[in-house]
Protein backbone atom coordinates (compact mmCIF):
# COMPACT_ATOMS: atom_id res chain seq x y z
CA UNK A 1 0.00 0.00 0.00
CA UNK A 2 1.57 3.44 -1.07
CA UNK A 3 -0.13 6.88 0.65
CA UNK A 4 0.27 10.04 -0.74
CA UNK A 5 -0.66 13.66 0.54
CA UNK A 6 -2.09 14.85 -2.46
CA UNK A 7 -3.08 18.34 -0.70
CA UNK A 8 -3.36 20.43 2.44
CA UNK A 9 -4.82 23.60 2.45
CA UNK A 10 -5.96 24.89 6.30
CA UNK A 11 -7.71 21.47 7.87
CA UNK A 12 -8.45 20.09 4.74
CA UNK A 13 -6.50 16.91 4.00
CA UNK A 14 -6.85 14.62 0.68
CA UNK A 15 -4.99 11.60 0.45
CA UNK A 16 -4.09 8.91 -2.51
CA UNK A 17 -3.91 5.53 -1.37
CA UNK A 18 -2.74 2.41 -4.33
CA UNK A 19 -2.70 -0.87 -4.14
CA UNK A 20 -0.73 -2.70 -6.51
CA UNK A 21 -2.52 -5.01 -8.66
CA UNK A 22 -0.07 -8.05 -7.53
CA UNK A 23 -1.01 -7.59 -3.91
CA UNK A 24 -4.51 -7.38 -4.98
CA UNK A 25 -4.51 -10.83 -6.91
CA UNK A 26 -1.92 -12.13 -3.60
CA UNK A 27 -4.99 -10.89 -1.54
CA UNK A 28 -7.77 -12.53 -4.13
CA UNK A 29 -5.65 -16.38 -4.21
CA UNK A 30 -5.87 -16.26 -0.19
CA UNK A 31 -9.75 -15.91 -0.45
CA UNK A 32 -10.21 -17.73 -3.21
CA UNK A 33 -8.63 -20.84 -0.78
CA UNK A 34 -9.91 -19.58 1.89
CA UNK A 35 -13.65 -20.54 0.43
CA UNK A 36 -12.48 -23.54 -2.24
CA UNK A 37 -13.63 -26.23 0.79
CA UNK A 38 -17.02 -24.66 1.37
CA UNK A 39 -17.68 -24.13 -2.62
CA UNK A 40 -20.76 -26.22 -4.27
CA UNK A 41 -20.61 -26.48 -8.01
CA UNK A 42 -22.33 -29.37 -10.59
CA UNK A 43 -19.88 -31.24 -11.72
CA UNK A 44 -17.11 -31.36 -9.16
CA UNK A 45 -17.01 -33.14 -6.05
CA UNK A 46 -17.18 -30.89 -2.67
CA UNK A 47 -14.55 -29.43 -1.67
CA UNK A 48 -12.86 -30.24 -4.86
CA UNK A 49 -13.11 -26.95 -7.23
CA UNK A 50 -9.95 -25.87 -8.90
CA UNK A 51 -9.13 -22.48 -8.26
CA UNK A 52 -9.14 -21.28 -11.17
CA UNK A 53 -12.62 -22.58 -11.92
CA UNK A 54 -13.54 -20.33 -9.06
CA UNK A 55 -11.61 -17.43 -10.03
CA UNK A 56 -13.68 -17.42 -13.69
CA UNK A 57 -16.89 -18.16 -11.90
CA UNK A 58 -17.11 -15.79 -9.20
CA UNK A 59 -13.55 -13.84 -9.17
CA UNK A 60 -14.57 -10.50 -9.69
CA UNK A 61 -17.36 -10.73 -7.43
CA UNK A 62 -15.30 -11.61 -4.83
CA UNK A 63 -12.69 -8.78 -5.84
CA UNK A 64 -15.28 -6.33 -5.52
CA UNK A 65 -15.98 -7.33 -2.25
CA UNK A 66 -12.40 -7.74 -1.42
CA UNK A 67 -12.37 -3.85 -2.09
CA UNK A 68 -15.68 -3.04 0.05
CA UNK A 69 -13.73 -4.12 3.08
CA UNK A 70 -10.17 -2.89 1.56
CA UNK A 71 -11.52 0.95 1.31
CA UNK A 72 -12.64 1.34 4.82
CA UNK A 73 -9.68 -0.87 6.87
CA UNK A 74 -6.96 1.25 5.02
CA UNK A 75 -8.41 4.72 5.20
CA UNK A 76 -8.66 3.91 8.73
CA UNK A 77 -4.84 2.76 8.76
CA UNK A 78 -3.86 5.84 7.32
CA UNK A 79 -5.73 8.10 9.87
CA UNK A 80 -4.50 6.17 12.38
CA UNK A 81 -0.76 5.95 11.05
CA UNK A 82 -0.52 10.27 10.15
CA UNK A 83 -2.27 10.22 13.99
CA UNK A 84 -5.01 12.27 11.98
CA UNK A 85 -8.11 12.80 14.04
CA UNK A 86 -11.10 13.67 11.41
CA UNK A 87 -13.44 16.40 12.03
CA UNK A 88 -15.84 15.06 9.20
CA UNK A 89 -16.37 11.68 7.66
CA UNK A 90 -14.09 11.04 4.82
CA UNK A 91 -15.40 11.06 1.51
CA UNK A 92 -14.04 8.81 -0.96
CA UNK A 93 -12.93 8.76 -4.50
CA UNK A 94 -12.14 5.73 -6.92
CA UNK A 95 -9.39 7.00 -9.16
CA UNK A 96 -8.84 3.34 -10.77
CA UNK A 97 -11.20 2.30 -13.56
CA UNK A 98 -13.31 -0.73 -11.76
CA UNK A 99 -13.12 -3.27 -14.69
CA UNK A 100 -9.42 -3.17 -15.12
CA UNK A 101 -8.93 -3.52 -11.08
CA UNK A 102 -11.30 -6.59 -11.15
CA UNK A 103 -9.73 -8.12 -14.03
CA UNK A 104 -6.24 -7.38 -12.83
CA UNK A 105 -4.82 -5.25 -15.17
CA UNK A 106 -4.37 -2.24 -12.92
CA UNK A 107 -3.93 -1.01 -9.77
CA UNK A 108 -6.71 -0.19 -7.39
CA UNK A 109 -6.00 3.81 -6.20
CA UNK A 110 -8.76 5.58 -4.69
CA UNK A 111 -8.29 9.11 -2.86
CA UNK A 112 -9.60 9.73 0.28
CA UNK A 113 -10.36 13.50 1.38
CA UNK A 114 -11.65 15.07 4.65
CA UNK A 115 -11.50 18.26 7.12
CA UNK A 116 -9.14 17.10 10.32
CA UNK A 117 -9.71 18.47 14.04
CA UNK A 118 -7.76 22.25 14.42
CA UNK A 119 -4.83 21.82 16.88
CA UNK A 120 -4.94 24.18 19.63
CA UNK A 121 -3.87 24.38 22.97
CA UNK A 122 -6.81 24.81 25.44
CA UNK A 123 -7.59 27.90 28.10
CA UNK A 124 -6.23 26.11 31.25
CA UNK A 125 -9.68 25.66 33.44
CA UNK A 126 -8.00 26.87 36.73
CA UNK A 127 -7.50 30.53 35.20
CA UNK A 128 -10.71 30.93 34.01
CA UNK A 129 -12.92 33.46 36.27
CA UNK A 130 -16.73 32.94 36.33
CA UNK A 131 -19.35 34.99 38.13
CA UNK A 132 -22.54 32.55 39.50
CA UNK A 133 -25.53 34.61 40.06
CA UNK A 134 -27.44 33.22 42.93
CA UNK A 135 -30.69 34.62 44.20
CA UNK A 136 -32.47 34.10 47.86
CA UNK A 137 -36.09 32.98 48.20
CA UNK A 138 -37.63 35.78 49.78
CA UNK A 139 -41.00 35.84 51.68
CA UNK A 140 -42.50 38.08 49.35
CA UNK A 141 -42.08 35.35 46.61
CA UNK A 142 -43.44 32.71 49.28
CA UNK A 143 -46.47 35.00 50.22
CA UNK A 144 -47.49 35.65 45.92
CA UNK A 145 -47.08 31.82 45.75
CA UNK A 146 -49.54 31.09 48.63
CA UNK A 147 -52.09 33.39 47.30
CA UNK A 148 -51.97 32.44 43.90
CA UNK A 149 -52.26 28.68 45.41
CA UNK A 150 -55.15 30.10 47.75
CA UNK A 151 -57.16 31.39 44.95
CA UNK A 152 -56.50 28.56 42.52
CA UNK A 153 -58.02 25.70 45.20
CA UNK A 154 -60.77 28.17 46.14
CA UNK A 155 -63.94 26.21 46.66
CA UNK A 156 -67.21 26.95 44.36
CA UNK A 157 -71.04 26.70 45.31
CA UNK A 158 -73.90 27.51 43.57
CA UNK A 159 -74.47 30.94 43.44
CA UNK A 160 -76.40 33.32 45.36
CA UNK A 161 -79.96 34.30 43.39
CA UNK A 162 -80.73 30.52 42.60
CA UNK A 163 -81.96 30.43 38.96
CA UNK A 164 -81.26 34.39 38.49
CA UNK A 165 -77.98 34.24 38.91
CA UNK A 166 -76.11 35.15 36.19
CA UNK A 167 -72.39 34.27 35.65
CA UNK A 168 -69.81 36.95 35.56
CA UNK A 169 -65.58 36.50 35.79
CA UNK A 170 -63.99 34.58 38.08
CA UNK A 171 -67.69 32.23 38.55
CA UNK A 172 -67.67 28.80 37.49
CA UNK A 173 -70.54 27.86 34.89
CA UNK A 174 -71.37 23.88 34.76
CA UNK A 175 -72.88 23.29 31.38
CA UNK A 176 -73.48 20.39 28.44
CA UNK A 177 -72.59 21.28 25.22
CA UNK A 178 -72.29 19.99 21.19
CA UNK A 179 -70.28 21.37 19.07
CA UNK A 180 -70.41 21.34 15.47
CA UNK A 181 -69.00 22.21 11.93
CA UNK A 182 -71.52 23.35 9.43
CA UNK A 183 -74.10 22.15 11.24
CA UNK A 184 -72.68 18.64 11.78
CA UNK A 185 -71.37 17.13 14.95
CA UNK A 186 -68.24 16.67 15.51
CA UNK A 187 -66.05 14.06 17.09
CA UNK A 188 -65.00 15.48 20.59
CA UNK A 189 -67.38 18.09 20.43
CA UNK A 190 -69.65 17.03 23.24
CA UNK A 191 -69.40 16.77 27.03
CA UNK A 192 -71.69 16.84 29.99
CA UNK A 193 -71.24 18.52 33.02
CA UNK A 194 -68.21 20.44 31.79
CA UNK A 195 -67.18 22.90 34.23
CA UNK A 196 -65.80 26.78 32.99
CA UNK A 197 -64.28 28.89 34.58
CA UNK A 198 -65.09 32.11 33.12
CA UNK A 199 -61.64 34.34 32.79
CA UNK A 200 -59.34 31.19 33.25
CA UNK A 201 -58.41 30.78 29.50
CA UNK A 202 -58.88 26.98 29.42
CA UNK A 203 -61.00 26.62 26.52
CA UNK A 204 -60.76 28.30 22.94
CA UNK A 205 -61.00 32.20 22.54
CA UNK A 206 -64.34 33.74 22.69
CA UNK A 207 -65.49 30.40 24.31
CA UNK A 208 -65.75 31.60 27.98
CA UNK A 209 -67.06 35.19 27.71
CA UNK A 210 -69.71 34.55 25.69
CA UNK A 211 -71.24 32.30 28.78
CA UNK A 212 -71.04 35.93 30.78
CA UNK A 213 -74.26 36.65 32.03
CA UNK A 214 -76.07 33.14 31.74
CA UNK A 215 -78.07 31.71 33.91
CA UNK A 216 -78.82 28.32 35.09
CA UNK A 217 -81.42 26.65 32.61
CA UNK A 218 -80.62 29.04 29.95
CA UNK A 219 -79.73 27.85 26.64
CA UNK A 220 -77.12 29.29 24.23
CA UNK A 221 -75.14 29.41 20.69
CA UNK A 222 -71.63 30.12 21.23
CA UNK A 223 -69.92 31.15 17.82
CA UNK A 224 -66.08 30.43 17.94
CA UNK A 225 -63.39 30.27 15.73
CA UNK A 226 -60.32 27.91 16.21
CA UNK A 227 -56.66 28.76 16.22
CA UNK A 228 -55.17 28.76 13.36
CA UNK A 229 -52.14 26.64 14.68
CA UNK A 230 -55.09 23.93 17.21
CA UNK A 231 -53.76 21.11 17.64
CA UNK A 232 -56.19 19.12 16.00
CA UNK A 233 -55.83 19.58 12.31
CA UNK A 234 -59.19 19.13 10.81
CA UNK A 235 -60.78 21.89 13.57
CA UNK A 236 -57.58 24.59 12.92
CA UNK A 237 -59.11 28.07 11.71
CA UNK A 238 -62.80 26.79 11.16
CA UNK A 239 -65.78 28.43 12.34
CA UNK A 240 -67.92 26.01 15.00
CA UNK A 241 -71.03 26.12 16.87
CA UNK A 242 -71.28 25.02 20.20
CA UNK A 243 -75.27 25.03 21.74
CA UNK A 244 -74.81 24.98 25.51
CA UNK A 245 -77.58 24.09 27.95
CA UNK A 246 -76.67 25.92 31.38
CA UNK A 247 -76.97 23.82 34.30
CA UNK A 248 -75.70 25.73 37.37
CA UNK A 249 -73.64 29.15 38.25
CA UNK A 250 -70.72 28.88 40.89
CA UNK A 251 -69.27 31.48 42.61
CA UNK A 252 -65.79 31.08 44.23
CA UNK A 253 -65.26 30.80 47.59
CA UNK A 254 -63.08 32.83 50.01
CA UNK A 255 -59.29 32.68 49.47
CA UNK A 256 -58.17 30.96 52.52
CA UNK A 257 -54.45 31.08 53.08
CA UNK A 258 -54.27 28.45 56.31
CA UNK A 259 -53.77 24.75 57.54
CA UNK A 260 -56.64 23.33 55.10
CA UNK A 261 -55.66 24.83 52.21
CA UNK A 262 -52.23 22.84 53.05
CA UNK A 263 -53.97 19.76 53.53
CA UNK A 264 -56.05 19.82 50.58
CA UNK A 265 -52.57 19.92 48.59
CA UNK A 266 -51.40 17.05 50.90
CA UNK A 267 -49.17 18.18 53.27
CA UNK A 268 -49.65 18.43 57.03
CA UNK A 269 -50.11 22.42 57.93
CA UNK A 270 -49.59 26.12 56.71
CA UNK A 271 -45.71 25.53 57.60
CA UNK A 272 -45.37 22.41 55.96
CA UNK A 273 -46.98 24.23 52.37
CA UNK A 274 -44.41 27.26 53.06
CA UNK A 275 -41.37 25.12 53.32
CA UNK A 276 -42.37 22.77 50.43
CA UNK A 277 -42.49 26.32 48.28
CA UNK A 278 -39.38 27.20 49.71
CA UNK A 279 -37.66 24.03 48.56
CA UNK A 280 -39.11 24.14 45.43
CA UNK A 281 -37.93 27.73 44.78
CA UNK A 282 -34.35 27.16 45.59
CA UNK A 283 -34.82 24.30 43.79
CA UNK A 284 -35.56 26.53 40.54
CA UNK A 285 -33.32 29.43 41.37
CA UNK A 286 -30.40 26.73 41.73
CA UNK A 287 -31.51 25.47 38.19
CA UNK A 288 -31.39 29.05 37.05
CA UNK A 289 -27.96 29.89 38.10
CA UNK A 290 -26.37 26.89 37.08
CA UNK A 291 -28.23 28.21 33.30
CA UNK A 292 -26.46 31.02 33.61
CA UNK A 293 -23.70 30.12 35.35
CA UNK A 294 -22.76 27.68 31.91
CA UNK A 295 -23.70 30.68 30.21
CA UNK A 296 -21.20 32.95 31.36
CA UNK A 297 -17.90 29.77 31.14
CA UNK A 298 -19.19 29.69 27.27
CA UNK A 299 -18.64 32.84 27.17
CA UNK A 300 -15.73 33.03 28.63
CA UNK A 301 -14.52 30.27 26.38
CA UNK A 302 -15.34 31.55 23.54
CA UNK A 303 -13.42 34.96 24.19
CA UNK A 304 -10.63 32.94 25.00
CA UNK A 305 -10.12 31.05 22.12
CA UNK A 306 -9.40 31.93 18.59
CA UNK A 307 -8.92 29.09 15.88
CA UNK A 308 -9.55 27.64 12.23
CA UNK A 309 -13.24 25.98 12.35
CA UNK A 310 -13.67 22.59 10.13
CA UNK A 311 -15.73 24.35 7.20
CA UNK A 312 -18.18 21.42 6.62
CA UNK A 313 -18.57 21.09 9.83
CA UNK A 314 -19.79 24.94 10.81
CA UNK A 315 -22.03 24.20 7.32
CA UNK A 316 -24.09 21.74 8.95
CA UNK A 317 -24.81 23.17 11.92
CA UNK A 318 -25.78 26.10 10.11
CA UNK A 319 -28.11 23.67 8.12
CA UNK A 320 -29.35 22.71 11.31
CA UNK A 321 -30.42 26.13 12.68
CA UNK A 322 -31.39 27.51 9.26
CA UNK A 323 -34.00 24.93 9.33
CA UNK A 324 -34.79 25.90 12.72
CA UNK A 325 -35.11 29.76 11.80
CA UNK A 326 -37.35 28.56 8.52
CA UNK A 327 -39.78 26.95 10.66
CA UNK A 328 -40.16 29.61 13.00
CA UNK A 329 -40.63 32.00 10.04
CA UNK A 330 -43.55 29.77 8.80
CA UNK A 331 -44.87 29.76 12.15
CA UNK A 332 -44.86 33.07 12.73
CA UNK A 333 -42.53 32.62 15.86
CA UNK A 334 -39.61 34.41 14.83
CA UNK A 335 -38.36 36.65 17.21
CA UNK A 336 -39.63 40.47 17.27
CA UNK A 337 -35.88 41.80 17.01
CA UNK A 338 -35.12 39.33 13.79
CA UNK A 339 -38.75 39.70 12.10
CA UNK A 340 -37.60 43.43 10.10
CA UNK A 341 -34.68 41.65 8.81
CA UNK A 342 -33.89 40.05 5.27
CA UNK A 343 -32.90 37.16 5.00
CA UNK A 344 -29.20 37.74 4.14
CA UNK A 345 -28.85 39.61 7.91
CA UNK A 346 -30.54 36.63 9.57
CA UNK A 347 -28.12 34.29 7.47
CA UNK A 348 -25.30 36.26 8.63
CA UNK A 349 -26.19 36.74 12.12
CA UNK A 350 -26.85 32.76 12.25
CA UNK A 351 -23.67 31.73 10.62
CA UNK A 352 -21.64 33.72 13.55
CA UNK A 353 -23.71 31.37 16.04
CA UNK A 354 -23.10 28.06 14.21
CA UNK A 355 -19.18 29.32 14.43
CA UNK A 356 -19.49 29.98 18.42
CA UNK A 357 -22.24 26.69 18.77
CA UNK A 358 -18.78 24.69 16.55
CA UNK A 359 -15.91 26.56 18.78
CA UNK A 360 -17.58 25.87 21.65
CA UNK A 361 -18.19 22.10 21.13
CA UNK A 362 -14.45 21.52 20.20
CA UNK A 363 -13.23 23.13 22.80
CA UNK A 364 -15.25 21.33 25.37
CA UNK A 365 -14.38 18.12 23.49
CA UNK A 366 -11.10 18.72 23.49
CA UNK A 367 -10.45 19.74 27.33
CA UNK A 368 -12.74 16.58 28.05
CA UNK A 369 -10.21 14.24 26.06
CA UNK A 370 -7.27 15.58 27.70
CA UNK A 371 -8.90 14.89 31.13
CA UNK A 372 -10.12 11.60 30.46
CA UNK A 373 -13.72 12.80 31.04
CA UNK A 374 -16.74 10.51 29.70
CA UNK A 375 -20.16 9.06 29.95
CA UNK A 376 -20.32 6.01 31.64
CA UNK A 377 -22.42 2.98 30.18
CA UNK A 378 -24.95 3.16 33.26
CA UNK A 379 -24.98 7.27 32.85
CA UNK A 380 -26.09 6.21 29.08
CA UNK A 381 -28.93 3.60 30.24
CA UNK A 382 -30.03 5.85 33.26
CA UNK A 383 -31.12 8.21 30.59
CA UNK A 384 -32.28 6.10 27.96
CA UNK A 385 -34.62 4.78 30.96
CA UNK A 386 -35.37 8.63 31.92
CA UNK A 387 -36.21 8.92 28.03
CA UNK A 388 -38.07 5.78 28.00
CA UNK A 389 -40.63 6.83 31.02
CA UNK A 390 -42.04 9.49 29.78
CA UNK A 391 -43.92 7.19 27.22
CA UNK A 392 -45.98 5.30 29.39
CA UNK A 393 -46.61 1.57 27.93
CA UNK A 394 -43.68 2.00 25.41
CA UNK A 395 -41.22 2.18 27.82
CA UNK A 396 -39.97 -1.62 26.03
CA UNK A 397 -40.13 -0.36 22.57
CA UNK A 398 -38.06 2.92 23.40
CA UNK A 399 -35.40 1.01 25.19
CA UNK A 400 -35.06 -1.37 21.86
CA UNK A 401 -35.12 1.57 19.64
CA UNK A 402 -31.75 2.93 21.74
CA UNK A 403 -30.26 -0.72 21.57
CA UNK A 404 -30.73 -0.69 17.48
CA UNK A 405 -29.42 2.70 16.61
CA UNK A 406 -25.82 3.88 17.57
CA UNK A 407 -26.78 7.11 16.26
CA UNK A 408 -29.54 8.13 18.59
CA UNK A 409 -27.91 7.30 21.84
CA UNK A 410 -24.82 9.58 20.75
CA UNK A 411 -27.31 11.96 20.43
CA UNK A 412 -28.75 11.20 23.78
CA UNK A 413 -24.66 10.92 25.17
CA UNK A 414 -23.56 14.60 23.63
CA UNK A 415 -25.27 16.36 26.35
CA UNK A 416 -24.76 14.55 29.05
CA UNK A 417 -20.94 14.59 28.01
CA UNK A 418 -20.81 18.56 27.72
CA UNK A 419 -22.67 18.62 31.11
CA UNK A 420 -19.90 16.59 32.71
CA UNK A 421 -17.15 18.71 31.10
CA UNK A 422 -19.10 21.93 32.34
CA UNK A 423 -19.13 20.43 35.63
CA UNK A 424 -15.24 19.46 35.71
CA UNK A 425 -14.00 22.91 34.23
CA UNK A 426 -16.68 24.89 37.01
CA UNK A 427 -14.79 22.18 39.61
CA UNK A 428 -11.03 24.23 38.89
CA UNK A 429 -12.24 27.21 37.70
CA UNK A 430 -12.62 30.72 40.18
CA UNK A 431 -15.99 30.54 40.94
CA UNK A 432 -17.64 33.37 42.68
CA UNK A 433 -20.99 34.09 44.03
CA UNK A 434 -22.87 36.85 43.23
CA UNK A 435 -25.98 37.91 44.95
CA UNK A 436 -28.82 39.07 42.59
CA UNK A 437 -32.63 39.59 42.70
CA UNK A 438 -34.93 36.71 41.42
CA UNK A 439 -35.50 39.21 38.28
CA UNK A 440 -31.97 39.46 37.59
CA UNK A 441 -31.72 35.85 37.54
CA UNK A 442 -34.56 34.52 35.60
CA UNK A 443 -33.62 37.95 32.78
CA UNK A 444 -32.68 37.04 29.75
CA UNK A 445 -29.81 39.90 29.96
CA UNK A 446 -26.70 38.28 28.48
CA UNK A 447 -24.59 39.80 30.55
CA UNK A 448 -22.21 38.66 33.82
CA UNK A 449 -23.12 40.30 37.09
CA UNK A 450 -20.65 42.70 38.63
CA UNK A 451 -18.57 40.83 40.79
CA UNK A 452 -19.19 40.49 44.56
CA UNK A 453 -17.02 42.50 47.16
CA UNK A 454 -16.78 39.01 48.38
CA UNK A 455 -15.40 35.43 47.27
CA UNK A 456 -17.90 32.67 48.12
CA UNK A 457 -15.88 29.38 48.09
CA UNK A 458 -16.25 27.63 45.41
CA UNK A 459 -17.22 24.98 45.95
CA UNK A 460 -20.49 25.66 47.31
CA UNK A 461 -22.33 24.89 44.20
CA UNK A 462 -25.56 23.58 43.67
CA UNK A 463 -25.35 20.27 42.21
CA UNK A 464 -26.53 20.25 38.18
CA UNK A 465 -28.44 16.51 38.87
CA UNK A 466 -30.54 17.78 42.05
CA UNK A 467 -30.96 21.49 40.45
CA UNK A 468 -32.69 19.84 37.72
CA UNK A 469 -35.20 17.55 39.88
CA UNK A 470 -38.84 19.01 39.15
CA UNK A 471 -40.92 19.52 42.30
CA UNK A 472 -43.49 17.28 42.94
CA UNK A 473 -45.05 19.46 45.94
CA UNK A 474 -45.64 22.64 46.75
CA UNK A 475 -47.41 24.88 43.48
CA UNK A 476 -46.49 21.36 41.44
CA UNK A 477 -49.25 19.64 43.68
CA UNK A 478 -51.62 22.59 43.03
CA UNK A 479 -52.03 21.51 39.61
CA UNK A 480 -53.93 17.93 40.52
CA UNK A 481 -55.98 19.58 43.22
CA UNK A 482 -57.42 22.02 42.01
CA UNK A 483 -61.33 22.86 41.56
CA UNK A 484 -61.17 24.56 38.33
CA UNK A 485 -63.07 22.95 35.60
CA UNK A 486 -62.56 20.24 32.97
CA UNK A 487 -61.38 20.86 29.73
CA UNK A 488 -63.20 18.88 27.48
CA UNK A 489 -61.63 18.06 23.96
CA UNK A 490 -63.25 20.07 21.24
CA UNK A 491 -63.50 23.36 23.65
CA UNK A 492 -60.03 22.73 25.14
CA UNK A 493 -57.91 25.80 24.80
CA UNK A 494 -54.80 25.83 22.61
CA UNK A 495 -53.17 28.10 25.62
CA UNK A 496 -51.12 24.56 27.29
CA UNK A 497 -49.38 24.26 23.66
CA UNK A 498 -50.04 27.04 21.29
CA UNK A 499 -49.53 30.35 23.76
CA UNK A 500 -45.86 29.35 24.77
CA UNK A 501 -45.01 28.53 21.39
CA UNK A 502 -46.16 32.11 20.42
CA UNK A 503 -44.13 33.81 22.95
CA UNK A 504 -41.14 30.95 22.23
CA UNK A 505 -37.86 32.75 21.00
CA UNK A 506 -36.44 31.70 18.45
CA UNK A 507 -34.82 28.25 19.23
CA UNK A 508 -31.45 28.41 17.54
CA UNK A 509 -30.76 31.62 18.77
CA UNK A 510 -31.85 31.14 22.20
CA UNK A 511 -30.05 28.15 22.32
CA UNK A 512 -26.44 29.26 20.85
CA UNK A 513 -26.45 32.78 23.14
CA UNK A 514 -27.32 30.23 26.40
CA UNK A 515 -25.85 27.31 25.79
CA UNK A 516 -23.81 26.45 22.64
Amino acid sequence: MNVIEKSSEGLSRTYEITFPKDDLKARLDAKIEEIRPEVRLKGFRPGKVPSSHIRKMFGESIMGDLLNELVPETTQKTLDEKKIRPATQPDVNVVSEAKDVMAGKSDFTFEISLEIMPDFEPADPAKLEINRPVAEVEDAEINEALERLANENREFSAKKGGKNAKAEEGDVVVIDFVGKLDGEPFEGGSAEDARVAIGDGAFIPGFEEQLIGAKAGEERELNVTFPEQYQAAHLAGKDAVFEVTVKGVEAPGEAKIDDELAKRLGLEDLDGLKEALKSNFEREHAQQSRQKTKRHLLDALDAAHTFDLPPKMVEAEFENIWREIQHAIEHDHLEEEDKGKSEDELKAEYKGIADRRVRLGLVLAEIGRRNNVDVTQEELSRAINQEAVRYPGQERQVVEFYQKNPQAVAQLRAPLYEEKVVDYILELAQVTDVTVSKDALYSDEDEAPAPAKKKAPAKKKAPAKKAEAKAEDGEKKSAAKKKAPAKKAAAKSDDAEKKPAAKKKSPAKKAAKKDA
